[in-house]
């Protein structure tokens, strides 16, 4: 799939291409996107929002 987006931009590259970045970074990226989540503990207080839709408050 990666092969055929780039493909279409007129950049070739093999599967094996892909295999190898993913092996050399995908750990890395994995853990950098694992720190940012937010925690376990975080709550969300969905009763405090407040959406406004043409001019009225819901």
């Amino acid at each position: 799939m990666v092969e055929e987006l780039l493909a279409a931009r007129g950049i070739e590259l093999t599967y094996e291409t892909v295999r190898c970045w993913a092996t050399t970074f995908g750990l890395t990226i994995a853990k950098r996107i694992r720190s940012t989540a937010p925690g376990r503990g975080d709550k969300w207080h969905l009763d405090e929002v407040v959406v406004t839709i043409n001019g009225r408050k819901y």
